[in-house]
């Protein structure tokens, strides 16, 4: 005797919000909510991935950010506070608040910009390499197992949907 698999079983929760809703609301279109409730939910998921990541490397997802703009620089792996503001899209006071605390931490250092006397540089400290890199790694580990369930292919069709979906909202105005 075989078992027929429930259709019920391939049933993901935003399937049975979306089924509510088209009993409650016949009269609104509840399509959308079958890509971006997912979103919403996958992004809950990678939220907590990149906390426990971050927060196994003893950094806060601030920290994380303004370390990986450092890194992705380059060495030196230095930038002017102007440019991590951009890299960031934090304000000015933010970001002094943050580096200070980073340099404290012995995570960044700052020197005098030698190409503008009144500016200043912030560099990776070799342990804010350190730190930055194992967390990345232990990230992009997470983020994999987070992916597990698509394939190659999947995975590449699902960035290239996502793009298009984001370009407008990420199109400089």
């Amino acid at each position: 005797m075989t078992d027929a698999q429930d259709p019920q079983d391939n049933l993901d929760e935003v399937d049975r919000l979306v089924a509510a809703w088209r009993i409650e609301r016949p009269d609104l279109d509840v399509e959308p909510l079958q890509v971006l409730s997912r979103v919403s939910r996958l992004a809950k998921h990678l939220d907590r991935a990149r906390r426990a990541a971050f927060a196994e490397h003893d950094l806060e997802t601030w920290e994380f950010d303004v370390l990986t703009a450092l890194r992705r620089a380059g060495k030196p792996y230095e930038l002017s506070p102007g440019a991590l503001l951009r890299a960031t899209l934090v304000t000015s006071g933010t970001m002094t608040n943050r580096i200070d605390r980073l340099t404290q931490a012995g995570l960044v250092r700052r020197r005098p910009d030698p190409e503008d006397r009144r500016g200043v540089l912030v560099s990776l400290t070799d342990t804010g390499l350190e730190r930055v890199d194992a967390a990345f790694a232990d990230l992009l580990r997470r983020e994999h197992d987070l992916l597990a369930g698509l394939g190659d292919t999947d995975q590449r069709a699902l960035a290239s949907l996502l793009r298009t979906l984001l370009m407008p909202f990420d199109t400089p105005s």
